[in-house]
């Protein structure tokens, strides 16, 4: 963390002299990525006291995994509102969200979807599910380090089907989304865990599948442009009061629409561009003969 005496001042680009942030200002980016970490282990110890049969205890995890996701985003944006971006502050984020949203939310599917499964329904099958669940969940894990490695080396990044010139996107889904997803599945069923083996396959492939998500070259919407500094409409305000009113009230429906809506916009980016792609060329092929 940069430690930079507040009274000094320095000249910008401008010729005016502008004051540097206090070292007050760096600790608050921290303060919330520190917030990330916290809610990260906190459903740790709650996925391992839900495997006693609570399942309050999972959806607990489920929710602090989610409001991890707020800190996540809160952190970003004070810094570079407040100007005290830094080094540091970039890895310990980084190492915060594999904890967070790597760790956690793979601790959590297995033991939600594959270790309480009963013993006595379909033993067989549950037999082999188990190792296999442990695998998938160690994907996920290592899509979304490797998600992270990329972000943080990445230099303007392009994805594979780009979208609209001059919006931000970004190049395969962010992590805290994949952490949402499986989070929002456990707080959707609140913390009651999978008792059919065959419902553990289904589970199965939808962590497999945000796990390639993530290490993908597919666009999703970054919502970059959306600054809580910059002013605006009255229209905007009111849909996002609305928002976190439905929220509020029916979290469970609420969060898992958000999440899996987010997961196929991205798969429906990809769709639409291939199909436009390839019309496309079937247009140039028709007018070269």
């Amino acid at each position: 963390m940069e430690t930079e005496t507040p009274a000094i001042t320095r000249k910008n680009d401008t010729g005016t002299y502008r004051r540097r942030p206090s070292r007050g200002m760096y600790v608050l980016p921290s303060f919330f990525t520190s917030c990330n970490i916290a809610a990260g282990f906190y459903a740790i110890t709650e996925t391992v006291r839900g495997t006693m049969g609570d399942p309050a205890a999972f959806d607990h995890a489920a929710l602090a995994i989610g409001f991890a996701i707020v800190f996540d985003g809160v952190d970003g944006r004070v810094a570079r509102m407040t100007r005290t971006t830094s080094d540091f502050g970039k890895e310990l984020d980084s190492l915060a969200d594999v904890v967070t949203f790597g760790v956690a939310p793979a601790l959590l599917a297995y033991v939600w979807g594959f270790r309480m499964l009963p013993a006595t329904l379909m033993p067989v099958l549950r037999d082999k599910i188990m190792p296999l669940g442990v695998v998938v969940c160690f994907v996920f894990l290592i899509c979304g380090a490797c998600r992270l490695a990329r972000f943080n080396i990445s230099i303007n990044p392009h994805p594979m089907n780009p979208g609209r010139p001059g919006r931000k996107y970004f190049v395969g889904m962010p992590i805290p989304a994949g952490a949402g997803v499986i989070a929002s599945v456990v707080h959707c069923f609140n913390g009651s865990w999978i008792v059919d083996p065959r419902i553990s396959l289904v589970w199965m492939l939808l962590i497999a599948g945000t796990g390639f998500l993530m290490v993908s070259n597919w666009r999703f919407w970054s919502g970059k442009e959306i600054e809580a500094g910059g002013r605006m409409p009255f229209q905007v305000v009111v849909l996002l009061c609305l928002g976190i009113a439905v929220i509020a009230k029916f979290s469970e429906e609420a969060l898992i629409a958000i999440s899996l809506g987010y997961l196929v916009s991205g798969l429906l980016a990809r769709i639409a561009y291939g199909w436009q792609r390839s019309r496309r060329l079937r247009a140039e092929s028709g007018q070269s003969k």
